[in-house]
C-alpha cells in the first residue's frame, strides 16, 4: 500500500497544504468579509438613534482597527511558528481567524496523545494530523453554535431590561467589558514577575495617554492608546528581561 495514501506518511504539509484546505479557508475569509459588511450596514442604520454623526462612526472604526494591530502582531508571530506543525491553511482557518492558540495546541496535543503520537514527533503522521486539525476545529464549531443559541436570548433579555429600566443598559456593556478585561489582565499577574511589569506599564500607559487626551482635547490619543500601552508594556518587558 502506498504509504502517503495510507495516512501513515510523516509528511505533514503534504496534506496541511492540500487544495482542499485552502478552498476552505477562502470560503471563511469571504464569509469573514460579508460579515464585516453586514456589521458596518448595521452600524450606519442604527447610527442616528445613538445619536453618533457619521464622525463618531469613523473614530470608532479607526479605534478598533489600530487597537487590532497590538493583538495581531502576536496571533501572527504564533501562526508563523505553528505553520510547520498544521500548515497554512489550518493556521489561517484556526489561529489566524477565530481560534486561540492556546486552546488549539493544546486539543492538537490531546488528540496527538490519544493516538500514541506527539506533535513534531516521527510518530506525527498524516493520520493523526487529521484527528488533531478536528479536535482544534470542533472547538470553535461549538463556539459558533452557541453564538447563534446564546445571542437571540439575550437580545429578549436585552429587550425586557430597556423595558424595566433603560438607563440600566448604558451600564452594563461598560461593566461586562471592565470585568472582561480586568479578569484576563489580572489571570497573568500570577505567571512571573514580568507579566507584572507588562501588565503595570501597560496600564501606567493608558492612563497617561486617557488623562492626556482629556486635559489637552487630543482625541486621537484615545484611538492610538490601546496600541501606544501595548509597544511600551512590551518594550518594558523586554528590558526588564535583558537586564
Amino acid at each position: 500500500m502506498n504509504i502517503l495514501a495510507s495516512g501513515a506518511s510523516t509528511n505533514i504539509l503534504a496534506v496541511a497544504n492540500s487544495p482542499a484546505l485552502w478552498v476552505a479557508v477562502a470560503g471563511i475569509f469571504v464569509i469573514i468579509v460579508v460579515q464585516s459588511a453586514i456589521y458596518i450596514t448595521a452600524v450606519r442604520k442604527v447610527a442616528p438613534v445613538a445619536d453618533m454623526s457619521s464622525e463618531d462612526m469613523k473614530v470608532s472604526f479607526r479605534s478598533g482597527a489600530v487597537s487590532a494591530i497590538g493583538p495581531s502582531l502576536a496571533v501572527c508571530l504564533v501562526a508563523i511558528a505553528l505553520i510547520a506543525l498544521f500548515g497554512t491553511p489550518a493556521v489561517l482557518a484556526r489561529i489566524g481567524l477565530i481560534g486561540s492558540a492556546a486552546y488549539d495546541v493544546s486539543a492538537a496535543s490531546i488528540a496527538a496523545d490519544s493516538m500514541g503520537a506527539k506533535l513534531g514527533a516521527d510518530s506525527y503522521t498524516q493520520n493523526v494530523f487529521v484527528v488533531a486539525f478536528f479536535a482544534m476545529s470542533i472547538g470553535g464549531v461549538m463556539w459558533m453554535l452557541s453564538a447563534l443559541i446564546v445571542t437571540p436570548l439575550l437580545k429578549r433579555g436585552d429587550a425586557k431590561i430597556r423595558t424595566v429600566n433603560p438607563a440600566l443598559m448604558a451600564v452594563v456593556p461598560s461593566a461586562a467589558l471592565f470585568g472582561a478585561f480586568a479578569s484576563l489582565g489580572l489571570q497573568e499577574l500570577s505567571k512571573s514577575s514580568y507579566h507584572i511589569v507588562a501588565f503595570a506599564a501597560s496600564a501606567v500607559t493608558m492612563a497617561v495617554c486617557l488623562f492626556l487626551a482629556k486635559r489637552f482635547g487630543m482625541d486621537w490619543l484615545r484611538e492610538w492608546g490601546l496600541g501606544i500601552s501595548i509597544l511600551l508594556a512590551l518594550t518594558a518587558t523586554y528590558f526588564v528581561t535583558s537586564s
